[in-house]
C-alpha cells in the first residue's frame, strides 16, 4: 500500500465513521357499488363483552349517545399478504404479516391483541367525544377485487357516521374512509391519535432501537424524521401527507389522500422493558371540512420496508428505506437493489448472491484496480531510490519528500495513481455499508454458520461486554480483519511508504473490527469475500504487467525530463503540492533560525 493509497483509505475510514455516527400503488376502491347479493352482516370472532354507560351520559350526547353502550366484538378478514381483525369500534385489533416471522419464529404482528390504541376525537353538541369509543353496526361487503367492512352509527334516516375499510385481495395497503351526513362536528379538525408500543421482532434490541423512528412527509415534498438515537418529539404546523412508524424491516403508516392539517409526533424508549423497542405516539389533525364533504380518505400501510414495495405506495414513501446520500443512493437504487432482485429468481442462496455481487462490483471497478496496480508497480520499482533519499535526509522528512516527488515527476509517476482509484471506489463501499444492514432480503437468510445474514454472526458469547465492541465475537468480522491485515502487510513489503502512514494501514482494520462487530453478517461477509477477490485480482493483473517494460518507459521519461532541465511534466496539483511543501520547509528553517538567535 503506497502513501497515496493509505491516504485514500484513511479518508474512507474517516468518512465511514462520520457516516456511521450520522448513520436516507393504486388505492383500493371503496366507492364502487357493492354486489347486493354479497352483502351480509359480519360475524364476530371473539366473545362479547358488554359495556354499560349511565343514562345521563347517554342523554348528554343525544342520539349519538345510544352508541356509547354495547358489546365488544371483533371481525376477521384477510388477503394474500395480511390477516386482520377489526373491532366494532372501527379500529384494528390484529394486523399479521402472513409471509414473515419474528426472530423467534412466532407470527409477526404489527398490531397484536389490541396493543395499539387508536382515537378519533371530535366535538359534538359542544362536548368532546372519541368516535372510536362508539359501538358501530357492522356490514361486510365483497367487491370484485377487495373486501369491504363498513362501521355505521345511524342517527336518523339521513344522518350517520360511517367508517369504511377496503382490503384488496393482495398487498399491504388498506383503504380507509370517514363519512358523515346530517351531523355537524365543531372545530376545525378531528384529532386522529395512534399509540404503538413497538414490539421487538429481531435478534438485536440495540440495533432495532437505533433504526426505529417516526417519518413524515409534508405536502410541499419535504421528508424528515425524529431522532433515531434518542427520545424525540415534533409539533407539525405544516400540512402533512403521510406519517410512518418505521422499524428496521417493517412499517406501519397512514397516508392522507388530501392532507393532515398538522399534528404532534413523539417516540420514547423504556430501557427497562426489553420486549418493546420504542413507544410511538401520533396525533394527526383531520380537517373537519374533509369529513363533512367526503374527502376524508386515507390509506394504511402495514408491510415490509422493501424498496420496490414501498416505492409504489405514495410519493416519498420510499424515503422510509435509508439508502444513503448521492451518489451512494444512486448506486443502491439503480445497481445493488436491481441485482438483488434479479438474482433472487436465479439463485436461492443469499450467501451466493453476495459473492456474485462482489464479482460484479470488482468487474465494474477493474479499470480502476488495474490503474492502481500500475501506479504501485512504478513506485515499487523506484523503492530502492526512494530508500536512498530517505537515508540522505533522516532528520528532514520534508526535504526527503520533496526529492521523492521530484524523482516521481522525472519518471512520469503520478502521485495520485494509488489515491484516486481508492477514492473512486469509496461510493460503492459506502453504498453497501448503507444497504446491506437494512436489506430485508437478507432477513432470516442463513449461510454457513450465520443463522441470519441481517444481523451479527456470533460464534462466541462473552460473559462481559467490551466497550465499543460488544459481548459477542463475529467470525466474519474476524476473517475480514485478518484478510485486510494480510493484504496490508503484503503491500507494505513492496511499497515505499514508511513511518506513520505504514502503521495506519494496520490500525484501520482494527477500527473496522470494532465498528462492524455488531453489524449485519452479510456486510462483513461481503468485505471478506471482496478481500479474497482482491488477492486473486492482483495475482492475475501481475501476470499481465511487464515490469521491465514499465521500467524502460520510466527511464525514457527521465531522459526527456533531463532534456527539459531536469523536471518532468507536472500537473497543477503536483505543482501546488510542491509549493506547499517548499513553503513548509522554509517556515521550518525560519523557525529554527529564530530559535538559535
Amino acid at each position: 500500500m503506497d502513501r497515496n493509497s493509505a491516504i485514500g483509505m484513511v479518508l474512507i475510514a474517516l468518512l465511514l465513521m462520520v457516516y456511521y455516527i450520522m448513520s436516507p400503488g393504486p388505492q383500493p376502491n371503496t366507492t364502487g357499488k357493492a354486489d347486493s347479493t354479497a352483502t351480509a352482516p359480519a360475524q364476530p370472532t371473539e366473545p362479547q363483552q358488554v359495556k354499560r354507560v349511565d343514562s345521563l351520559t347517554i342523554k348528554s350526547y343525544g342520539t349519538l349517545g345510544a352508541y356509547l353502550a354495547g358489546s365488544d366484538q371483533t371481525f376477521a378478514v384477510e388477503n394474500k399478504d395480511l390477516k386482520l381483525q377489526l373491532s366494532n369500534h372501527a379500529i384494528f385489533k390484529h394486523v399479521e404479516l402472513k409471509h414473515f416471522k419474528t426472530y423467534s419464529q412466532r407470527p409477526l404482528y404489527l398490531i397484536e391483541q389490541g396493543n395499539n390504541a387508536f382515537g378519533l376525537k371530535a366535538q359534538y353538541q359542544g362536548q368532546n367525544i372519541d368516535l372510536y369509543q362508539l359501538y358501530y353496526q357492522v356490514e361486510q361487503l365483497k367487491q370484485a377485487d377487495s373486501s369491504v367492512i363498513s362501521f355505521t352509527a345511524q342517527l336518523g334516516a339521513d344522518a350517520f357516521i360511517r367508517h369504511i375499510y377496503s382490503i384488496p385481495d393482495k398487498g399491504y395497503q388498506i383503504g380507509y374512509r370517514i363519512q358523515s351526513k346530517g351531523i355537524s362536528f365543531g372545530g376545525n379538525n378531528l384529532a386522529l391519535t395512534w399509540k404503538d408500543p413497538i414490539a421487538l421482532q429481531e435478534k438485536d434490541l440495540k440495533d432495532s432501537r437505533s433504526r426505529t423512528t417516526i417519518h413524515y412527509y409534508t405536502s410541499n415534498g419535504e421528508n424528515d424524521y425524529l431522532s433515531e438515537s434518542s427520545d424525540d418529539d415534533k409539533a407539525l404546523a405544516e400540512r402533512v401527507k403521510w406519517v410512518s412508524i418505521k422499524q428496521k424491516f417493517f412499517i406501519s403508516g397512514i397516508i392522507a389522500h388530501q392532507s393532515f392539517s398538522g399534528g404532534n409526533l413523539r417516540h420514547s424508549t423504556d430501557q427497562s422493558n426489553p420486549s418493546v423497542v420504542k413507544d410511538a405516539s401520533l396525533e394527526l389533525y383531520v380537517p373537519t371540512e374533509d369529513v363533512h364533504t367526503g374527502k376524508a380518505n386515507f390509506t394504511y400501510y402495514f408491510g415490509p420496508n422493501d424498496y420496490q414495495t414501498i416505492s409504489a405506495v405514495t410519493p416519498g414513501f420510499s424515503k422510509n428505506l435509508s439508502l444513503g446520500w448521492p451518489p451512494m443512493l444512486w448506486i443502491n437504487k439503480w445497481m445493488v437493489i436491481p441485482v438483488f432482485k434479479l438474482l433472487e429468481g436465479l439463485v436461492g442462496n443469499y450467501g451466493l448472491i453476495i459473492i456474485i455481487l462482489v464479482l460484479l462490483v470488482k468487474l465494474l471497478l477493474l479499470p480502476l484496480s488495474y490503474s492502481s496496480y500500475l501506479g504501485m508497480a512504478k513506485m515499487r520499482l523506484l523503492k530502492p531510490e526512494t530508500d536512498e533519499i530517505r537515508k540522505k535526509h533522516p532528520d528532514n522528512p520534508t526535504q526527503a519528500q520533496q526529492e521523492i516527488m521530484k524523482l516521481y515527476g522525472q519518471a512520469g509517476v503520478s502521485m495520485l495513481a494509488g489515491c484516486v482509484p481508492v477514492l473512486l471506489q469509496m461510493p460503492f463501499f459506502l453504498a453497501l455499508f448503507s444497504f446491506l444492514p437494512i436489506s430485508i432480503e437478507l432477513r432470516q437468510q442463513s449461510f454457513l454458520w450465520a443463522e441470519d445474514l441481517s444481523t451479527y454472526d456470533s460464534i462466541l458469547n462473552l460473559p462481559f461486554e467490551i466497550p465499543f465492541y460488544g459481548s459477542h465475537v463475529s467470525l466474519f468480522v474476524l476473517l475480514m480483519t485478518a484478510s485486510t491485515i494480510i493484504y496490508t502487510w503484503q503491500n507494505n513489503q513492496l511499497s515505499s511508504v514508511e513511518g506513520p502512514m505504514k502503521t495506519m494501514g494496520y490500525i484501520m482494520p482494527v477500527v473496522f473490527l470494532f465498528i462492524l462487530n455488531t453489524f449485519a453478517a452479510g456486510l462483513s461477509f461481503y468485505y471478506f469475500v471482496s478481500n479474497l477477490v482482491t488477492f486473486t485480482q492482483q495475482a492475475v493483473i501481475k501476470r499481465f504487467v511487464d515490469e521491465d517494460k514499465i521500467k524502460a518507459i520510466m527511464e525514457e521519461n527521465r531522459k526527456k525530463a533531463a532534456a527539459n532541465g531536469g523536471t518532468g511534466n507536472k500537473s497543477r496539483f503536483m505543482a501546488k503540492l510542491e509549493e506547499a511543501m517548499k513553503a513548509s520547509e522554509e517556515a521550518r528553517k525560519a523557525a529554527q533560525s529564530k530559535k538559535k538567535k
